[in-house]
Order: structure tokens, then sequence, then C-alpha cells
């Protein structure tokens, strides 16, 4: 009986063993280029993302359109939260309004741009990847916003104010204190403190 027993536990240990390695393998690896030919290695976590050259920073991953007026707006906001945060913080903007790679680099010159910028083209399957997995429906600007280890902490559809965004890079530089706050609520709290 006890040899059934340890044959049955065995059995139970490879099994738990096959399923968990295939719930690993149901996150993608993917490919993104910016506008300046770089490409970027994205792996989809449990959490949220592990993109490569951005490892300990706060990432904001931000749809945007080019003929999006709140997009638009947001974009010096970026700009300014890049120049003052270049070493806790990475922007990366994806472009879903249809500009070609030429289009959106003569555009992001335009704008000064100083964030990583990638067209729709050049993001592979990312745009579906975080459609799926954060119930994105298309509106923008949307913000998939990431803490120093890749978890994804805050979504938002919508422009959100500079004061509101720096207050997110606050609480996401330290991901325990992110992870004990409500953070859902603190952009709303951030946002009504903006306007003073």
């Amino acid at each position: 009986m006890i040899k059934k027993f340890s044959l049955a536990a065995l059995l139970l240990l490879s099994l738990l063993t096959v399923s968990q390695a295939q719930s690993a393998v149901q996150y993608p690896t993917m490919k993104i280029t910016d506008i300046n030919g770089k490409s970027y290695t994205v792996k989809g976590t449990e959490n949220g993302l592990n993109i490569e050259g951005v490892k300990g920073k706060v990432v904001f991953l931000e749809f945007f359109g080019h003929n999006c007026p709140p997009c638009l707006a947001s974009i010096p906001h970026l700009i300014d939260l890049q120049k003052k945060y270049k070493d806790k913080l990475a922007v990366i903007a994806i472009e879903v309004q249809g500009y070609t790679t030429d289009q959106l680099r003569e555009f992001a010159k335009r704008k000064g741009m100083n964030y990583t910028v990638v067209s729709d083209r050049d993001a592979g399957m990312l745009v579906d990847y975080i459609a799926q997995r954060a119930q994105w429906r298309g509106s923008i600007p949307f913000l998939v916003a990431m803490d120093t280890t890749g978890s994804v902490q805050f979504v938002q559809a919508g422009m959100l104010p500079e004061a509101a965004l720096e207050d997110l890079i606050a609480q996401l530089s330290t991901p325990k204190k992110a992870k004990a706050d409500n953070n859902a609520s603190t952009p709303a709290k951030a946002e009504s403190n903006s306007s003073k």
C-alpha cells in the first residue's frame, strides 16, 4: 500500500510539474523595433512584461495616435518626465493610428519626443497581446504602467495630468509600496491634488 501511494504521489507530482511548465509557455516572447531601428525583446510574464533594456526602471507603455488631441497634449508631459526621471523611467509609446515608421520618425522629431517611439507596424504582436491581457478596446491614450520589476500596477484609458504621472513614478519606484497601495485610487488622488 505504501508503494502504491508513493507511485501515485510521484505521478501527481509529475503531472503538476508538466502543468506548471505548460503554464509558463503561455507567455510569448515578442520583438518591437523603435523608429531608430533599435529592437527590443519583450517577454510576457504572469504579472506584466520584461522589456529588454529597461530592467529596474518604472515603465510607461503608452498607446497613442498622431491625430488624437489628448495624446498630443500628453507628449510634452512625457517629454518632461523622461528628462526629469531619465534614470528611473522608461517611456515607450506605440503609435496606433497608422503612421509608417518614416512618418512617425518625422513626427517624433517635430514634437521633440525624447523617449522610445514605435510604430504599430513595428510592434509585432505586442499590441494584440496588451489588448487581450489588459482588455484594451482601442481608446487612446492608453497607459500601462509597470513597476521596477515589470509588474503591471496601473492601467488607464484617457489622459492623466503630469502631476498624477509623477505620483505614479514615485509609487512604482518602490514595488513593495506600489503593491501595498490600492494604486487604482492613487492617480485619482494625484489628479485632485494637481488642480491646485
